[in-house]
């Protein structure tokens, strides 16, 4: 069965604009944020999901653009991008996307990413079967990044 996921961020063409995001980010630009969606996507296609990219405006349309996207299609998986949820600037926006996944995706299970490199992990510590805490945190790589690499069912 084919699983999907719905990835949501800033887009990236405003990244680089925004002041906020240059502060809390001042190594990530605009390219870097589409070369990790992009190999991200590949990896999750990979494993099987059907993958959906929703991009974000700092607030003006974001609420009304991310409520058509999950009113659109029903989504496994909602990943909310650490631009939004790291960005201190953005925590309103960060608490809108959490209540209205909640509200119209409650099926859905909610990941978070570090950085957009890291979005397949995040996806694959949750489905197709959960990773127990106590194996992310022994297979953890740097400050509370887990790397754990999914496994086949039935061998955990």
């Amino acid at each position: 069965m084919s699983r999907s996921m719905l990835s949501v961020g800033l887009d990236p063409a405003l990244v680089s604009r925004s002041a906020s995001s240059r502060a809390a980010f001042p190594d990530i630009d605009a390219e870097t944020i589409r070369a990790g969606v992009a190999a991200s996507q590949a990896t999750l296609r990979r494993h099987g999901f059907r993958t959906d990219v929703c991009l974000l405006d700092y607030g003006a349309t974001a609420e009304s653009v991310f409520r058509a996207a999950l009113e659109a299609t029903s989504y496994d998986v909602v990943m909310i991008g650490g631009g939004v949820r790291m960005d201190p600037a953005l925590t309103h926006l960060f608490e809108v996307l959490v209540n209205v996944t909640r509200e119209l995706a409650p099926q859905a299970v909610l990941v978070f990413n570090t950085g957009p490199a890291t979005t397949a992990n995040a996806v694959l510590r949750w489905l197709p079967e959960r990773v127990p805490l106590a194996d992310a945190l022994a297979t953890s790589e740097g400050a509370g990044h887990s790397t754990v690499q999914p496994q086949e069912k039935g061998h955990r």
